[in-house]
């Protein structure tokens, strides 16, 4: 997903979205650090995609408290 289109997404998510979404992107790293060890992990560039995006997601929570 570009910048800018997850920008617009976070923001027009609510409180409870957002964290759902960093939710279900902290499950996803999860999951990608048992592939990477098991070595099935051939998108090695998702890691830093999806911290990425979690920083984003995490920023916007903390600019509605």
């Amino acid at each position: 997903m570009k910048r800018k289109e997850l920008r617009a997404e976070i923001s027009g998510l609510s409180k409870e979205e957002l964290l759902e979404k960093d939710r279900s992107i902290s499950e996803e790293l999860m999951k990608l650090r048992f592939r990477a060890k098991t070595g099935r992990l051939e998108q090695s560039h998702l890691f830093k995609e999806l911290r990425k995006q979690r920083a984003r997601a995490k920023t916007a929570l903390g600019a509605m408290k």
